[in-house]
């Protein structure tokens, strides 16, 4: 007994185990995390160096150097990349994707630990950091509102820890946020009056603010403890410490210096809608469901602002919410799935009536919870290109169950028993759905081996398309055939439709009337002109490939998508102090917020550098975030940046760098040129002629490079000789410029109300703080005080801006945008051909990187996984039909579908994408051939009841015309929603067209609806006239074959 007559046989058990396997997958559905983007690990670790005040020469040199030696060893690294910038450098290790995360950070610790060693002792601790989507912020809730700044701070630090103690929260990060810290603000001529040494009064209070241990006391009656409190705790013992006693006469701290609590220099200052605010970033947890992370963020900061302590004039705003985003994603992508399964069931039912339709509709929801229960197992999360896999599938899931319902369908017209005829149906389609399963799945799975951030983005497709039609599989061999035997009835009795029935059997085809009689008229002259046939299909191929090459947009790398939000990027240059930043910042935000506020969720403005590790251009100032109101609601997103960019192109002394946020993997811009070169020398004048090329040839925008920022620096040269009379070393000429400038620490204290240690820092009074104060400065000498112009001198230099280092090797990249509309594929063609003549230094190495790189890595991967899939695909025909023939007939109706595929984009004037329509092609490659293994099944088996092969072919398109087009209908209806751009609102009916979640998948719909098409008629022509071709060629073999033996 076979399994399947086993499975008829216990349909209780079978029936049960449905309901179950669909009680499961539904619980699955509802608790699987949901994403926008799938939660991978960007291949990329860096390392973070701060050492306050040390130039960018100086980092290189004493920093990244040190660094690179240690982390070259690193296993696996593909890439070291280096920025040195005024205060610290980042050292960048670029990994495989796919890399074992937690193992290279466990490496690259190892390596920065060794390498510690020989970092100067003033630097920070060197921190590692990973680059993951789930450590992105998922939502930003900020503060505003007419309160001091400390109360907002105040507010939301306790907010902040309030949130961090969710259990699906990772990190919030504070924006706007300034460390605490005491300044005692000294007055130089009171200290020098009282002949106390400026740098001595930090000396002193770092050495009156420890707690000393004094060990223990045996008394022999007891054990005690002895400590020496000498903790600072407050203000007040700042500023009552002694600094001089001479009699009863005390000077203390209050009476040489002001003591106040403020707050370290702003780094960033940050604006919501123009208002003062705080805010703060949050990322959750990778693997947490991040609707729901973002619903308990709410609920805590609902839950704080109840709170009586929360003031009323603080506004909280919360943006930047994924989750909306995700929602409208998800639900979009939902309703086209249920667009495209009542699409499928339409069809169905109408072809092979009510019941016949309802049992092959069991494999839909089946495979469809059987998948994601499978999804869930594994970790995964319902993200969007998981959701597209489901939607690619729902067309194809059904094939199988279709091919068993008719042919059981066209036996129980004949006369036979349901339960005979689901059991033979079931048992003669079993190798043809096996086989066809497995040639979809072999189409799919090199996808796996796709390499890259790109493939490690786009490999849940695959997953999801093998674990769905796997589950199909087992649908439509268990599933289907038990219920058919159960409930199953002939989808009907009309003496019309049975005569055909009978026709096609052993009856007069030719004689058929409606569509297949038509149809069958037809493959009756065609097989016999099988070389015209043939000849028309190749001329067909090279002349549209042709034209579209000619016509067409072209490549693309990934689809355009309306994005959501976007940054604009402000550069100035020059020296410019925090203030000024700021107010040039302003000058831009307000361009912006003078415009149509109703297309603007919220306008996100931070003056300053940008926090993290972040790779801009050196002389960005600041940037303004918007985000959108919804599509519906507002123009295109390239209209309303054009008005940006026409609002701000009269503001003097400021650039803008606008990027939209793109989705798909992270490529950033779109063409970047790196230029690398051992004498770094040669890299200034090659980047200028770059960009004048670039100019020169048009078509390109946002322009911008990493040449560093010119300026000047004040360097302050000790003359170590004539300060060692006087017993001064460079470092204390060193604290006496901090007294100028940010201050010096020399301890801190931990307060009350603080988390953290607050440092208290002198720092001269702001009279003081200024340019010719440095050649004023007075250091304590054994002589007494002495101006430190007596041994150092004062002159301005150029200064060096922020170092690039590339494997060692200094680098400066040229990066540009192109306007809407035009390709990036283009532009970088015709920038390489002007290079190729640009006459750059022959020292210079030019390597372009960005979308291009991706590009060429993904269209190298693409073809091979298309050959591979076409050698699998072989494989497997093989072993069906043991005839290389056969499979070259079958394969050959995939290189066939491109004609459709080609008609398609120029029909809807789309370019070709690299990503979209590569993968379109390798999933065509696996539908269509599912059609010619149903085909050719049945003529071998037709050609044991019928001598004449013409007739036998015949028979085989007639008798197969119907499963034939009902599954590549099914898998047509159930893209072509998304081929338009068309979704479908059950709940609210609404229909919309152009939704940003449709242009994901509108290439790669395009390419499987018309090549899916095309491909079908040319199948049901083309194969049976190939056959012929093969019998006449065997003809006429066998006569040579005679000639020459007679």
């Amino acid at each position: 007994m076979t399994l399947i007559e086993t499975a008829i046989g216990h349909a209780r058990t079978v029936v049960t185990a449905l309901v179950l396997i669909l009680l499961a997958g539904t619980i699955a559905f509802l608790d699987i995390p949901k994403e926008a983007k799938p939660d991978i690990n960007i291949p990329l670790l860096y390392v973070s160096l701060i050492h306050a005040g040390i130039s960018p020469l100086d980092a290189e040199r004493l920093l990244i150097r040190p660094m690179e030696t240690e982390l070259r060893s690193v296993e696996g690294v593909k890439e070291i990349r280096a920025t040195a910038f005024e205060g610290g450098a980042n050292v960048l290790l670029e990994f495989d994707a796919g890399f074992d995360a937690d193992r290279a950070i466990t490496d690259v610790r190892e390596k920065v630990d060794r390498a510690k060693l020989d970092l100067p002792d003033d630097t920070e601790e060197p921190s590692v950091h990973e680059v993951n989507f789930s450590l992105f912020p998922i939502v930003t809730v900020s503060l505003s509102g007419g309160v001091p700044e400390r109360t907002l701070l105040q507010l939301a630090h306790d907010l902040e820890r309030a949130i961090e103690r969710l259990p699906s929260v990772l990190s919030v990060t504070t924006g706007g946020d300034r460390d605490q810290q005491v300044e005692v603000i000294i007055e130089p001529s009171l200290v020098e009056s009282y002949g106390l040494p400026v740098q001595g009064i930090g000396q002193f209070l770092a050495r009156n603010n420890r707690l000393v241990a004094a060990g223990v006391l045996n008394a022999g009656r007891g054990r005690f403890a002895v400590k020496v409190p000498g903790l600072l705790e407050s203000i007040t013992d700042v500023m009552t410490l002694p600094l001089r006693v001479a009699g009863d006469a005390v000077v203390r701290v209050k009476d040489v210096a002001s003591v106040r609590k403020t707050f370290k220099d702003p780094e960033t200052l940050v604006r919501i809608n123009g208002k003062p605010a705080v805010t703060l970033e949050v990322s959750k947890r990778i693997g947490e469901n991040i609707i729901n992370t973002i619903a308990a963020v709410r609920a805590v900061v609902e839950a704080a602002q109840k709170q009586k302590e929360w003031p009323a004039a603080v506004q909280v705003d919360i943006f930047h919410d994924q989750s909306v985003h995700i929602r409208e994603m998800l639900y979009d992508l939902q309703n086209s799935i249920i667009t495209a399964v009542v699409l499928v069931m339409v069809v169905v039912v109408g072809t092979l009536g009510l019941r016949s339709g309802l049992i092959v509709g069991v494999a839909i929801p089946g495979s469809f919870l059987l998948a994601i229960l499978f999804i869930a197992l594994i970790g995964s999360t319902i993200n969007v290109v998981v959701l597209f896999g489901l939607i690619l599938a729902v067309g194809m899931l059904v094939d199988g169950a279709v091919i068993v319902t008719e042919y059981a369908d066209r036996k129980m017209a004949e006369g036979l028993p349901r339960h005979t005829a689901y059991a033979l149906s079931a048992r003669r389609m079993v190798r043809p759905v096996l086989f066809s399963t497995a040639t979809t799945v072999a189409a799919f799975l090199p996808l796996l081996f796709w390499t890259g951030v790109v493939g490690e983005f786009m490999k849940y497709l695959p997953i999801t398309l093998t674990a769905t039609l796997m589950a199909s599989l087992l649908m439509a061999l268990v599933f289907v055939p038990t219920i058919g035997a159960l409930v199953g009835t002939a989808s009907t009795t009309d003496p019309e439709a049975l005569r055909a029935i009978v026709a096609s059997e052993h009856g007069e085809v030719r004689a058929l009337t409606g569509f297949t009689g038509w149809y069958a008229r037809i493959l009756d002259h065609a097989p016999h002109r099988p070389v015209l046939v043939i000849c028309v299909a190749l001329t067909l191929l090279v002349g549209v490939q042709g034209a579209y090459w000619t016509f067409g947009r072209g490549l693309q790398f990934f689809p355009d998508i309306e994005p959501d939000s976007a940054i604009i990027y402000v550069h100035a240059r020059g020296n410019l102090a925090m203030v000024e930043k700021d107010q040039l910042v302003r000058e831009v935000e307000g361009r912006i917020l003078a415009m149509d506020q109703r297309e603007f969720r919220v306008v996100y403005a931070l003056s300053g550098k940008e926090p993290g590790f972040v790779d801009v251009a050196e002389d960005m100032i600041g940037r303004v975030t918007v985000e959108f109101a919804d599509w519906q609601q507002r123009r295109q997103v390239d209209v309303i940046l054009d008005e940006v960019r026409h609002r701000v192109a009269d503001l003097s002394g400021i650039g803008i760098d606008i990027r939209k946020n793109k989705e798909g993997p992270p490529v950033g811009k779109p063409i970047q040129v790196q230029l690398s070169a051992r004498n770094p020398d040669l890299l200034p004048a090659a980047v200028e002629i770059v960009r004048h090329g670039m100019v020169a040839l048009g078509g390109f925008v946002d322009i911008e490079d990493t040449r560093p920022v010119p300026g000047i620096e004040w360097q302050l040269t000790v003359d170590r000789a004539q300060a060692a009379k006087y017993g001064v070393d460079v470092t204390a000429v060193g604290d006496m410029v901090n007294m100028v400038t940010r201050g010096l620490k020399f301890t801190d204290y931990r307060p009350e109300d603080s988390d953290k240690a607050v440092d208290i820092a002198t720092r001269f009074s702001e009279t003081y703080r200024t340019l010719s104060q440095l050649d004023r400065l007075r250091v304590n000498t054994a002589t007494g005080a002495m101006p430190l112009s007596s041994f150092v001198e004062r002159r301005a230099e150029p200064k060096t801006g922020t170092l690039r280092r590339v494997d060692g090797q200094r680098t400066l990249t040229v990066l540009t945008d192109v306007p809407p509309g035009v390709l990036v594929d283009d532009k970088v063609q015709i920038l390489q051909a002007w290079l190729a003549t640009a006459h750059l230094d022959p020292g210079v190495t030019v390597r372009f990187k960005g979308e291009n790189e991706e590009q060429s890595k993904s269209r190298n991967f693409l073809l091979k996984a298309f050959g591979t899939a076409l050698f699998l695909i072989a494989i497997i025909l093989l072993a069906e039909f043991n005839s290389f023939y056969s499979v070259l007939l079958t394969l050959s109706a995939v290189i066939f579908s491109t004609i459709g595929v080609m008609l398609g984009l120029l029909m809807f004037d789309q370019p070709f994408g690299v990503i979209m329509g590569g993968i379109g092609v390798i999933a065509l490659a696996g539908v269509i051939v599912n059609n010619n293994i149903v085909l050719l099944d049945t003529y071998d088996r037709l050609r044991h009841e019928f001598p004449d092969p013409h007739e036998a072919a015949l028979r085989t398109g007639v008798q197969r015309l119907r499963p034939v087009l009902l599954t590549a209908f099914t898998a047509v209806l159930g893209l072509l929603p998304m081929a338009f751009g068309i979704n479908v609102d059950f709940v609210n009916r609404v229909v919309t067209i152009g939704a940003p979640s449709m242009q994901w998948w509108n290439q790669l719909s395009v390419a499987m609806v018309f090549g899916l098409s095309f491909a079908t008629i040319l199948t049901l022509i083309v194969t049976p006239s190939a056959l012929m071709l093969k019998v006449r060629a065997g003809r006429l073999w066998s006569r040579l074959k005679s000639c020459r033996n007679g």
